[in-house]
């Protein structure tokens, strides 16, 4: 074939490339980018949700630092983020190693279990409510009612929703681990501890810095599950960043002071996510199997 004729066939090859990416990014910058900035530019303005928006200046920022709830804020929704990773790293990267096996049923399982992952959050935390009510749930106890159940339940109900997409992260990466390591491993005696320890996890550590990023996000993000089973309550026990958005924006109209901890969360949720993949090296990656 002449390269007359080759020439036009490498130039259509190339040419989807940046057409296939279009309609992702167009996505991105409409439902994502744009909404970002104009949170940004409310964040300077008073603005009830009527009307013209009237610039402020910094008075949304000061009167972030200076409102007494922030802190507690902060540290509820820091302490939730912490408790997440924990229960959804551990139990997920277990259950992840366990389903990249050749166990019986575990196919079956392993659908079973992903169920979880097709429901809205929004269902989720009405399934729990009922689940949860101490009156006619499954457990007899106003659970919802203390400070530490409250706070334990929206941990929980969480990572039910959410563990299964970690598992199946997990699941992927354990499969692109080679067996001749676990193979080498076996012939020097090492036992299945051993080779989790030694072999497994060395080779998921950026699948779980993935993840991790993935849990960090998701945890700064929480509002559905804590509006409908604990409402920020009891009190204010479990009034999360989000949770005073949303009463700053829907129940006292101050849309200006809401775009400002919405602003805060964004750049508190890109910080700590840039931080962990510079700490963890997941950005010096060499091999395109490493970290999946």
């Amino acid at each position: 074939m002449s390269e007359a004729a080759t020439k036009p066939a490498r130039a259509r090859a190339g040419r989807p490339r940046a057409v296939w990416a279009l309609p992702g990014v167009l996505f991105f910058a409409f439902f994502a980018v744009v909404p970002m900035v104009l949170a940004f530019y409310l964040s300077f303005t008073e603005w009830d949700g009527l009307g013209d928006p009237r610039p402020v200046g910094l008075d949304n920022w000061k009167k972030l630092i200076d409102d007494p709830r922030i802190t507690q804020s902060l540290w509820l929704t820091f302490l939730l983020t912490v408790c997440s990773w924990l229960f959804q790293t551990v139990v997920a990267l277990l259950l992840g190693v366990w389903a990249a096996g050749k166990q019986r049923n575990r196919a079956v399982l392993s659908a079973i279990f992903f169920t979880p992952l097709l429901l809205s959050s929004t269902a989720v935390a009405l399934l729990f409510y009922a689940l949860l009510d101490p009156n006619f749930g499954i457990i007899q106890k106003d659970t919802l009612g203390s400070s530490s159940g409250a706070f334990l339940a929206i941990v929980f109900v969480g990572g039910w929703q959410f563990m299964p997409l970690h598992t199946l992260i997990y699941q992927g990466g354990a499969r692109q681990i080679p067996q001749v390591l676990y193979q080498a491993a076996a012939i020097d005696g090492a036992g299945p501890l051993r080779q989790f320890f030694s072999i497994t996890l060395p080779q998921l550590r950026h699948t779980v810095t993935t993840s991790s990023v993935l849990i960090i996000v998701g945890s700064l993000t929480y509002f559905e599950t804590v509006l409908i089973l604990t409402k920020g309550g009891p009190g204010t026990d479990t009034a999360i960043l989000p949770y005073l958005m949303y009463e700053a924006g829907f129940k006292s109209y101050d849309f200006g002071y809401a775009s400002a901890i919405a602003s805060f969360l964004v750049v508190t949720a890109t910080g700590l996510s840039l931080l962990l993949v510079r700490l963890t090296g997941f950005g010096t990656m060499r091999s395109t199997r490493e970290g999946m």
